[in-house]
């Protein structure tokens, strides 16, 4: 496994991912989440929707980014990033992707200097999606497709879970045992997820839209997202 997955994974790296809950803030204050168990449930179904979803367009787009001509190819980051914005159904959310796309680009820029990151963020003036951005960071990290669908499975839903612990007071230890639970479910997404934009898969998840949609409405947030 090459060291630069665990830095990309790694929660403190300075991206602003620790300002965003994944829909956990919102399913807390309806009560869909108040304990472990309903973290759990939570989890797998983001998962299984949204965290295939963007596990498969980090591998889309790590695979462009190690495969000269293309990454140098505007058009071909323009159309991966409406394939992604095409299944992103919620206003909101499609924001929240494509802030965290820029800071992690921003951020990645200095850390692992490279064209392919100074095309993708000229391509797409907007901010390209997060899991463009992390997959391109990923390629010229030097990590594979399967790599960086491993790391986008495990953001999906490590982000959350970190949310919930904060949003609840719940153990750290026990909300990791549940992240241990999904360990072999995230393996099996970054190694199932195909890698050509043709086949990526639109997985839906309208619940996590919903839950989008009425935090960014909320009066008092203590996340972005």
């Amino acid at each position: 496994m090459n060291a630069a997955l665990l830095l990309l994974a790694d929660s403190r790296l300075p991206a602003g991912g620790h300002g965003h809950s994944g829909g956990a803030e919102e399913a807390v204050r309806i009560g869909a989440i108040r304990d472990l168990a309903g973290l759990a449930a939570f989890l797998r179904g983001r998962l299984a929707t949204a965290g295939l979803v963007t596990a498969a367009l980090a591998a889309a787009a790590c695979r462009l980014g190690v495969s000269p001509p293309a990454a140098a190819d505007v058009s071909e980051w323009t159309r991966l990033d409406a394939e992604a914005d095409a299944r992103i159904s919620s206003p909101a959310q499609r924001e929240a992707s494509r802030t965290q796309g820029r800071l992690l680009l921003r951020t990645s820029r200095r850390i692992w200097p490279s064209p392919v990151l100074d095309t993708l963020a000229g391509a797409l003036s907007q901010g390209a999606h997060h899991p463009l951005a992390l997959g391109a960071v990923a390629a010229v990290a030097g990590c594979s497709p399967a790599e960086a669908a491993l790391a986008a499975a495990y953001t999906s839903v490590t982000g959350p879970a970190t949310a919930a612990v904060r949003l609840l007071g719940l153990d750290p230890v026990a909300v990791h045992r549940v992240l241990a639970d999904l360990a072999p479910a995230m393996e099996k997404v970054a190694a199932t997820v195909p890698t050509g934009w043709e086949a990526l898969p639109a997985h839906a998840s309208p619940a996590l839209d919903l839950l989008a949609e009425h935090h960014i409405r909320a009066d008092m947030r203590l996340f972005v997202s």
